[in-house]
């Protein structure tokens, strides 16, 4: 039923569905009446989650529009921020991000204080998640906002690992994100290489605007794929991708 979700079961959810699509919506780029209808969209095709965040996030309806989504959603809904003022008690879960890749304490762990107390209180579902940024061609919105340097692409190693390091934390899944406004995915050896590694999901975002991005992530090991601006910009490509994978 819509906007019915135990919030104990979220991580269950999502693994239950992988290998699988999450959709990502940045309330910075997208009004309440378009959250309502892509909400629609990507809950009739089946996503395994709809996260909700920006790097920046200059809207002032966060709750409003999370509230809208999680109206209109049958899937789990996740809150996936930029920073701890990204916080919802209308989500049923949050990704509790570490941006590991980067050396600057407030994205390893100076936000994540900042938002605890807040994130108990809601009662939210926290899911820990190793965040790294890779080398994308070009300097994307959560790379200039975090003030971190991404992961070399031609370095596979080093992302191993970081990704190790995470798992060894505790994070219960590895995030390898090429960023908003990425020229290219990250690359396929990459996620083959960081898969075999690791012993927890994994989950690929950044620049997959193309089936053939979607199927080459998948393939190499990708537990989930994120897919943001291609939902907004071209619907008939989401669709195929969706099919793809089904």
């Amino acid at each position: 039923m819509k906007g019915a979700m135990t919030r104990s079961s979220v991580n269950q959810i999502l693994l239950r569905s992988k290998p699988g699509i999450i959709a990502l919506f940045d309330p910075d780029r997208m009004s309440l009446a378009q959250a309502k209808k892509m909400t629609t969209v990507v809950g009739d095709s089946g996503v395994s989650a709809i996260l909700i965040g920006s790097s920046l996030l200059i809207s002032p309806h966060f709750d409003e529009f999370v509230r809208c989504v999680k109206k209109n959603s049958s899937c789990p809904v996740i809150l996936f921020p930029g920073g701890s003022h990204q916080v919802s008690k209308d989500a049923d879960a949050i990704f509790f991000l570490s941006l590991l890749s980067g050396r600057n304490p407030e994205f390893l762990i100076g936000e994540q204080v900042k938002a605890v107390f807040l994130i108990r209180s809601h009662k939210l579902e926290v899911i820990p998640v190793g965040y790294l940024l890779i080398e994308s061609g070009a300097c994307t919105a959560v790379e200039y906002i975090s003030n971190t340097k991404p992961i070399p692409r031609n370095k596979p190693e080093i992302c191993i690992a970081h990704a190790l390091a995470g798992e060894f934390l505790g994070s219960k899944y590895i995030y390898l994100e090429a960023g908003s406004g990425a020229l290219r995915p990250v690359p396929v050896e990459m996620i083959r290489e960081t898969k075999k590694s690791i012993s927890i999901p994994l989950i690929v975002g950044g620049g997959i605007r193309k089936t053939r991005d979607a199927r080459q992530a998948l393939d190499a090991g990708a537990d989930f794929i994120v897919l943001g601006s291609v939902i907004e910009r071209s619907p008939a490509t989401f669709r195929e991708i969706m099919r793809s994978v089904q």
